[in-house]
């Protein structure tokens, strides 16, 4: 499998659910604003998603598509996959659903403590919460299957899954345009029929990829007790990561009405690249890497690796550049109107600015962990979270302590995630470093640095186009979005060709992903 290819297959597609995720974040810009009823909303919708993460995401596909993989290499290598698949689901549904019983029972406390919120806006948000939960459930089974699917290289239904979501929840935006408590509700509601519509998709695309799961009675079988030694520890870790998470929507639903709903809207941008990049490189090698793990070649993991790095941050650092230095106009441009005010679009702005300085290292994570998760190692990986939710922590309160300010605070939050980031980024490296697994080779800085050249050219070429379109950024709608296509176009006309210029890209596997389409395109 092509790595290039395969990235590019999952990112095309991420690629799709990111835009529709921010069609759906322009509607609800306008309709919703940033107010108390949209904090209320995003904070509900936060809870299942962060718990998605800890659940469905990370940490089952650290312990699953390795020991999938491997029972697929057996001699009865699909009728052992699908075993091992049925025995893991039978002891994952269930839990779910306890899971979810339980935190339907304490959501009004649970809600308390986490929110801090009173009142209209306290009630609004344990009902918009308790409408959401469900799709927990749905989301984490669309997890199993999409690793099914990972594992037997058909990427395509896995990544387009997320794009149904942005739909429902768009044509909730549509239908019920009044905005306020009214709106939310209905956003809740299009969250859980989303879920169920990912679901249906998955569970079709593996029926037609000819796995088809029964459902067991729970037990702990060897493969289910092997997978929890994995993923247990990987969960602690991932639970980590989602602690950090609560941290910092306590501080934020302290910070003042609207800081939840501007850190959201930044942070869909910054989502964007981590999202189409880091998570597509991240599925793309993990199957990849343990291959080779397991078949005692580390020289060729370690390459794998090297291979994604660089392909990570020849797409990365242009969009981190380009959103840092442009945050405004694109910003005012894309989310301005309505009930998004000029002062919302400000702070929005500063916040995206500042949250995308991190984005590197973001992908960069992305691509370090499946070198520990391809060895069954996720210890590590906790350890090294723990680090990171400590100092997210202590920086978080010595900003509280250190300002009263509202603005200044959600800044400051803001920089901890991207200061936490590289921190994380630069632990999980030392350690695979260390114990000779991979190691940045010089061909692979020699063309970081080209590419930080390009990104330096980019970035004079953008300012001089944002002076040039000033006027066309508080102009209408139309001059809005193509000043924001200008800018775009115009950044990705000057990186990616001077980066092939200067030797900042590998050439010769974009000309052998070309040859092999040729051939498919001419017959």
């Amino acid at each position: 499998m092509n790595l290039l290819k395969a990235t590019g297959t999952i990112g095309g597609l991420t690629m799709v659910s990111r835009i529709l995720g921010f069609a759906r974040e322009m509607l609800m810009a306008r309709i919703m604003g940033a107010t108390a009823a949209t904090d209320a909303f995003l904070l509900a919708f936060r809870l299942p998603n962060t718990f998605r993460r800890l659940f469905g995401e990370g940490a089952f596909s650290a312990g699953f598509v390795p020991l999938y993989a491997q029972r697929l290499q057996g001699e009865d290598g699909e009728a052992e996959a699908r075993k091992f698949s049925e025995e893991v689901l039978a002891v994952f549904l269930p839990t779910l659903v306890l899971f979810t019983l339980f935190f339907q029972l304490i959501m009004p406390a649970f809600v308390a403590v986490w929110s801090g919120y009173k009142g209209e806006q306290f009630d609004l948000t344990v009902l918009l919460t308790r409408i959401t939960f469900p799709y927990l459930i749905l989301i984490s089974l669309v997890s199993l299957w999409a690793g099914i699917l990972n594992s037997l290289s058909r990427f395509t239904a896995a990544a387009f899954a997320p794009a149904l979501l942005n739909l429902c929840m768009m044509v909730a935006l549509i239908i019920f345009p009044q905005g306020g408590a009214f709106t939310a509700f209905w956003l809740a509601v299009a969250v859980t029929i989303g879920g169920v519509i990912q679901l249906g998709l998955l569970i079709f695309a593996a029926v037609r990829a000819g796995v088809s799961l029964r459902l067991r009675r729970p037990r702990i079988t060897p493969g289910v007790r092997q997978f929890l030694v994995v993923v247990i520890p990987a969960t602690l870790g991932a639970g980590v990561y989602q602690i950090s998470a609560f941290i910092d929507t306590f501080f934020l639903a302290r910070a003042g009405v609207g800081a939840q709903s501007w850190f959201n809207y930044a942070d869909r941008f910054n989502q964007l690249p981590l999202g189409v990049i880091g998570a597509a490189l991240g599925t793309a090698i993990l199957p990849q890497i343990s291959r080779f793990v397991g078949a005692n070649e580390p020289d060729k993991a370690a390459h794998v690796q090297a291979q994604a790095l660089d392909l990570g941050m020849f797409l990365t650092l242009p969009a981190a550049l380009a959103l840092c230095v442009v945050s405004g106009p694109l910003i005012s441009a894309l989310y301005g109107g309505g009930e998004f005010t000029a002062r919302d679009a400000s702070v929005t702005a500063t916040v995206l600015s500042i949250l995308v300085l991190g984005l590197p290292a973001y992908v960069l994570v992305k691509v370090l962990t499946p070198g520990f998760y391809s060895r069954q190692d996720t210890a590590t990986p906790v350890k090294t979270a723990g680090v990171v939710l400590l100092a997210n922590v202590v920086l978080n309160f010595a900003i509280w302590g250190a300002t009263s300010d509202p603005l200044l605070r959600v800044y400051g939050l803001s920089a901890v995630v991207a200061i936490t980031s590289w921190l994380n980024c630069l632990i999980l490296y030392v350690v695979l470093h260390r114990r000779g697994h991979f190691r940045v080779p010089g061909w692979l800085a020699s063309r970081v640095f080209r590419q930080l050249v390009a990104g330096a050219v980019m970035v004079a070429a953008l300012l001089g186009l944002e002076w040039l379109l000033a006027d066309w950024f508080t102009g209408s709608l139309t001059k809005q979005l193509l000043s924001v296509a200008a800018l775009v176009g115009g950044g990705m006309a000057i990186y990616f060709p001077l980066c092939w210029a200067i030797g900042g890209v590998d050439r010769q596997a974009f000309r052998e992903l070309l040859a092999r389409k040729r051939p498919a395109a001419n017959a």
